[in-house]
């Protein structure tokens, strides 16, 4: 009898997915019951697990603006303040490693808040097993990429789990900087009118990690774009203006990639925006790495990249200053904060059209920094 009953409950679900309507789709689950590798890519899933977890169990003033950082006024002193946990593999990849992605990525959080970077802490996750002789390699790329960034790193931890526990090696910073301006910059603060700048190629990180991954060789060699960009914003908050309040946003494009982060600013401010495909600036190595996985190079992290949400009587400034730095010499307007469809980022495509970018479900590369 149990026998029937399993196949008649079968039969009637195979009913139910025959009336299904022809070319739909099931909606994306998101009520899971267990940590699933999309909660990690930034995009719906991990704001979802923020929302409905962190946030209710945390929520104060600094932690609900969800910037890179938190600003902090102790003393009379502003400082910025970041955490950051690296699990990318492979560990070595062409333009880097964990070790020197941990120093510019915490680096960088600090530097979106306009922060001048001073001290990091890590704390290392080892797997039994592990080469001495890579964690010494890791070890002496952190320092370098410290001394680049000039920061240094004051204090730390180490644990070591069994074999098969990890992934050779894992590791978390912290950071603290101290912010000298009196600007307040932040996702909330874009503003209709502000003009999107972006300081250069995108998606050089993340496919150099996949082409890693999967093997891959193309004519021209793909590298990660790994880097500090506390230097840059230097720079950016130095062009003179009559008007102090003129970078209303700093973001670095990370996880999920342009339009993810631009989507995040948008919720945020309650803007609309509007990007043009033809200015934004991607590879050709890059561009047929993502043909080839099928990838969006709009969603692909970078590691060495910021967005900048300026005033538009500022940006046609900034932009020339950022050219003048080694890292923003291919900078580029790439579009505008509107307030039509407040929300949401649109794209003009190269072929006329108007695009929606919405932020991605799940994962569309895991553990990529």
């Amino acid at each position: 009898m149990a026998a029937a009953d399993d196949d008649l409950k079968s039969e009637e679900n195979n009913s139910a997915e025959s009336l299904t309507p022809f070319g739909t789709c099931p909606l994306p689950i998101f009520d899971h019951k267990r940590i699933v590798l999309g909660h990690g890519s930034g995009g719906k899933l991990t704001a979802d697990l923020i929302d409905k977890i962190f946030l209710p169990a945390f929520r104060n003033p600094t932690l609900d603006k969800l910037d890179d950082q938190a600003v902090l006024t102790i003393g009379g002193a502003r400082l910025a303040f970041t955490t950051d946990s690296f699990v990318v593999t492979p560990i070595f990849f062409p333009g880097g490693d964990i070790g020197r992605l941990a120093i510019h990525g915490t680096v960088n959080d600090l530097a979106m808040s306009g922060a001048r970077p001073l001290y990091l802490s890590a704390a290392f996750i080892l797997e039994e097993g592990l080469a001495v002789d890579d964690l010494r390699r890791v070890v002496e790329s952190m320092r370098v990429a410290a001394a680049e960034a000039g920061v240094q790193l004051v204090t730390g931890d180490t644990k070591v789990v069994n074999r098969g526990k990890g992934d050779q090696i894992f590791i978390t910073t912290t950071g603290i900087g101290v912010i000298e301006h009196e600007f307040s910059i932040s996702a909330d603060r874009a503003r209709p009118g502000d003009k999107i700048i972006l300081s250069g190629t995108i998606g050089d990180h993340g496919m150099t990690i996949m082409s890693q991954r999967e093997g891959l060789e193309f004519e021209s060699a793909i590298e990660s774009d790994c880097a500090s960009l506390n230097g840059l914003v230097a720079e950016m908050l130095a062009t003179t203006s009559t008007r102090g309040d003129f970078i209303h946003t700093l973001r670095d494009p990370t996880r999920g990639g342009v339009a993810t982060t631009l989507n995040e600013i948008a919720k945020h401010a309650k803007v609309g925006m509007m990007l043009d495909e033809r200015t934004i600036p991607v590879r050709e190595s890059v561009k047929g790495a993502c043909e080839v996985l099928g990838l969006d190079p709009l969603y692909v992290a970078n590691e060495g990249k910021l967005l900048a949400l300026v005033t538009a009587e500022m940006a046609d400034a900034v932009l020339e200053r950022m050219r003048q730095h080694p890292l923003g010499q291919d900078a580029v307007i790439v579009g505008e904060v509107v307030e039509a469809h407040p929300g949401m980022v649109l794209m003009k495509t190269e072929i006329g059209g108007t695009r929606v970018l919405d932020v991605m479900f799940g994962e569309q590369l895991p553990r990529i920094c």
